[in-house]
């Protein structure tokens, strides 16, 4: 029997185009709420009083929840079946969208974030492994492609969906606005998706969540603290002492346990290890440049919510496009030449971007950077999703898919953490100058300015600063706010150099089956016992 004829005499194999549509709804609900939020951090920031790293912690609140809950999600969906759990995942990501429209302090918004990043967690690995359990090899480096095209897609309506709805009403709108798209992802699902299961999945890991969610919460609480003060202050040094030690445990445990929620044996198919460090280090760069992105067209260059959100239009359609069409690059260069392409030209826009931009920079200037950054994680995304997914068992794809969706979120986590701290540890210390240039200004004041670029314009707009003061202020906040941009971008490029070259080390040319099976047709025959697939 071929590995077609396994997949034809599944359930929902002859709507799976169309299933793919709902499964690209639900995906686009949780890539539509990063970048949407990104484009409402200034008036969040004004209105509920958010110092910067307040913002880091309610953009970090989401993913780092979500990374860190993915592996156990993806787990309990191959045990409860991937649709269901898919439904289940939709059906709180909007009950977490209601609780952060309805915040009304940062505390409240970091909670409702959090709980959002629970529903992420389920919805996510199961659009992926619901594409694997239903599209046989012929077809599945396409239906990849089109899912990473979709997401991409989001990255790019999220700031303008933002945009227009804070032309008109407040910050919450952009929370209200999943309620609809969680709707139609709800009943597109439950009519054109079958569900699947794997009948011989690993108990719940209780130890390692236990393990894991502390430990990463702590590494990134560590990064974000070091960027407010010292990396040697004790805070600082206890939370990085307090991850190493739960994660190095997390590790042993998994190792050891047989019902790991991460296989680690599935590391030495690096089809698997290489993919996956890629996909980390991309999402490193693309979160962390855009949480500045667009700050920087709103509160620097003055554009208003919605004109900022058009001016990253280019960034996402490029994403989007060159995403769907990564695969025929693929299919000639192979898995590892088009990864680590994609990566070196994503560098090459973070170094451009380092170099070129500046406080009162031309938009033309601004989306040759976006397109040369986009251009290349476009073509880098979807063949490292596809050996991901290639490299483990259909059975398992749950937690391939949440493999993958976790290096995304932890990925993004670090880079909106690890770069956030790059650049406000320099606006710290651009902003020092204040107190040469005005010695007379009070502590509060100076504190407040400190807190974020948009807390330094608001001061600056006060109708009781002078007018060369408030010059002053805007003028020493705004270049001290692009030059830590400039400097994060410059740490990212870096960073993506790396990224390229480990790829090209480690990353097979072609993907590396299961080691359970080889060669890849065999595989889906001799999964089919235990894949349970169940008709609605």
């Amino acid at each position: 029997m071929t590995a077609t004829d396994t997949f034809e005499r599944r359930p929902g194999y002859s709507t799976r185009w169309i299933g793919l549509i709902f499964i690209g709804i639900s995906l686009l609900v949780i890539s539509l709420d990063n970048t949407i939020l990104n484009v409402a951090l200034p008036s969040i920031s004004n209105d509920l009083g958010a110092s910067a790293s307040d913002l880091q912690w309610i953009v970090d609140a989401y993913v780092l929840v979500f990374a860190a809950l993915l592996l156990t999600m993806g787990a309990v969906g191959d045990r409860i079946g991937r649709k269901r759990a898919l439904q289940f995942g939709l059906v709180m990501f909007g009950l977490g969208s209601l609780w952060a429209a309805l915040a009304t302090s940062t505390e409240m918004l970091i909670a409702a974030r959090a709980f959002l990043g629970i529903g992420g967690a389920t919805i996510m690995p199961a659009t992926l492994s619901i594409i694997s359990a239903t599209f046989p090899d012929r077809e599945r480096s396409q239906a990849i492609a089109i899912w990473a095209a979709i997401f991409g897609l989001g990255v790019g309506v999220g700031p303008v969906v933002g945009g227009l709805l804070l032309e008109r009403f407040e910050w919450n709108a952009v929370f209200y606005v999943n309620l609809p798209v969680v709707a139609v992802a709800l009943v597109g699902g439950a009519y054109f998706l079958a569900d699947s299961k794997d009948e011989h999945a690993p108990k719940p890991d209780i130890p390692g969540v236990l393990l894991s969610i502390p430990g990463l919460f702590a590494l990134v609480y560590g990064i974000i603290e070091a960027g407010q003060g010292e990396w040697t202050d004790p805070n600082v040094l206890l939370a990085f002492g307090v991850a190493f030690i739960l994660l190095a445990a997390f590790t042993w445990w998994e190792s050891r346990n047989p019902n790991a929620m991460l296989p680690l044996h599935f590391f030495k198919n690096m089809s698997f290890t290489g993919a996956n460090l890629a996909m980390t280090f991309i999402m490193f760069s693309l979160f962390g440049s855009i949480f500045f992105l667009s700050q920087y067209l709103q509160t620097v260059q003055g554009y208003t919510p919605l004109e900022a959100g058009v001016r990253m239009v280019p960034l996402a359609a490029t994403l989007a496009v060159v995403s769907a069409l990564s695969s025929r690059l693929t299919d000639r260069l192979g898995t590892k030449r088009t990864v680590a392409l994609g990566i070196m030209i994503s560098g090459a826009g973070l170094l451009y971007m380092s170099q070129a931009f500046e406080a009162g920079s031309a938009y033309a200037t601004i989306v040759v950077g976006e397109i040369i950054l986009a251009g290349g994680m476009g073509f880098a995304v979807s063949p490292a999703t596809n050996s991901i997914m290639g490299s483990v068992p259909v059975s398992k794809a749950g937690i391939g898919s949440a493999m993958n969706d976790t290096t995304r979120q932890l990925g993004g986590a670090l880079g909106v953490a690890v770069l956030g701290t790059v650049m406000n540890s320099r606006y710290l210390e651009g902003i020092a100058t204040l107190r040469t240039a005005l010695p007379q200004l009070p502590d509060d004041i100076y504190l407040g300015i400190s807190n974020s670029i948009q807390a330094a314009h608001m001061i600056a707009s006060n109708p009781q600063v002078p007018e060369p003061f408030a010059t002053m202020i805007t003028g020493i906040a705004d270049q001290a706010f692009v030059t830590g941009m400039n400097d994060a971008m410059l740490f990212g490029s870096a960073v993506m150099l790396v990224n390229a070259l480990l790829v090209l080390l480690i990353l097979p040319s072609r993907i590396r089956a299961p080691r359970e099976s080889e060669p890849a047709a065999d595989a889906f025959d001799r999964d089919l016992p235990g894949l349970a697939v169940a008709g609605d």
